[in-house]
C-alpha cells in the first residue's frame, strides 16, 4: 500500500511528541503484526482508557503531522491489538479500487445463495445491485461530529467497546486507517481491507463519515450526513448489507427496511463481521 511518511518513529526518542508539535500522554508505539514486528510502528495508544474530550485535544494537532485519531479497544472479546493478527504486508491502495464496484460484487456474489428467506429479508430490492445511495445533506461538521461521538465511546454512551484507548495513526484519511493498520476484521468477507476503505472513502465523501473506533472485528464511523428519510435509508441499507452482511441478517428482525430506519438520522454506524 501506498504510504506517507511516517512520522511515529521520532516518538521512540522523544514520548512526549514535542518535537512533532505534540503533548502525548504516556503511551505506547506498537508493531506488532501476525508475521513478526513491522519495520515502522503502525501506530501510537495511549497507556489509560480515553475520556471525554481527548479525542478533541489531540485529533487536531496530530493531524497536522500526518497522523489520525482512532480508538482502539485494548479490552475486546478477542483481545487488543496485539491479538488483532494485523497484516499490512497484504493490504492494497485504497484509491485502486471503485467503492461502487467493491459492493456490486458482495451484493452480486449473494447470488448463489439468492433464495426466498434472503429476498424477503432484502426487499424491496432483489438479485441485481441497485446502486449506490445518493449523498446526504451535511447537518454537522465532520470532525466535530467525530470528537462528539468519540466522546460519547469513552463515557459509556455507547457499551460496545470495553476500554477505548485513543491511538495516532499514520494515514492520508480517516477511511485509510484500517488499510494503514493492515486490520484484519473483515477477513471473513473480503481479505484486502483496502477494499473496504475503498467504500468508506465514498461514505467520507458522501455521508461525512470518520472512522472512531477499531476492535478485533468491529468497526464504528460517526455520520455528519446521515440519510433524512426513509427512502434515502433503504439505499443506504443496501450498501450497509454489501459491505457488512451481518448487520441486516443477524440483527434486524424484519430485513433491510427495518434496518433502514434505524439510519434515519443517525449518527453512529457500527459493523462487525462474524
Amino acid at each position: 500500500m501506498a504510504t506517507l511518511p511516517n512520522p511515529l518513529p521520532a516518538l521512540a526518542a522523544d514520548p512526549s511528541g514535542r518535537s512533532l508539535g505534540l503533548q502525548l500522554p504516556p503511551g505506547r508505539l506498537f508493531d506488532a503484526t501476525d508475521d513478526g514486528p513491522w519495520p515502522e510502528p503502525l501506530m501510537w495508544h495511549a497507556g489509560t482508557p480515553a475520556g471525554p474530550g481527548h479525542w478533541a485535544s489531540l485529533g487536531g494537532s496530530a493531524a497536522q503531522v500526518g497522523l489520525l485519531p482512532v480508538l482502539v479497544d485494548l479490552a475486546d472479546r478477542q483481545g487488543g491489538p496485539e491479538d488483532w493478527q494485523l497484516a499490512p504486508g497484504d493490504v492494497s491502495y485504497p484509491g485502486d479500487h471503485d467503492a461502487e464496484d467493491v459492493l456490486a460484487e458482495y451484493w452480486e456474489g449473494d447470488d448463489d445463495y439468492w433464495d426466498d428467506d434472503l429476498a424477503d429479508r432484502l426487499e424491496p430490492f432483489g438479485p441485481d445491485w441497485p446502486g449506490l445511495a445518493p449523498a446526504a445533506r451535511v447537518t454537522a461538521e465532520p470532525g466535530a461530529c467525530a470528537a462528539q461521538v468519540a466522546d460519547a465511546l469513552c463515557d459509556g454512551t455507547h457499551r460496545w467497546l470495553g476500554s477505548p484507548h485513543l491511538a495516532l495513526v499514520p494515514a492520508r484519511r480517516s477511511a485509510d486507517i484500517p488499510a494503514a493498520l493492515g486490520w484484519t476484521g473483515p477477513l471473513n468477507h473480503d481479505n484486502d481491507v483496502a477494499r473496504i476503505c475503498a467504500v468508506l472513502r465514498s461514505w467520507e465523501d458522501r455521508f461525512g463519515i470518520r472512522v472512531i473506533a477499531l476492535g478485533f472485528d468491529t468497526l464504528t464511523v460517526s455520520v455528519a450526513a446521515p440519510p433524512a428519510g426513509l427512502e434515502a435509508a433503504e439505499a443506504l441499507a443496501a450498501e450497509h448489507y454489501a459491505f457488512c452482511p451481518d448487520n441486516v441478517t443477524q440483527t434486524a428482525s424484519g430485513g433491510l427496511r427495518e434496518y433502514a430506519k434505524s439510519l434515519v438520522g443517525e449518527r453512529v454506524w457500527v459493523f462487525w463481521w462474524d
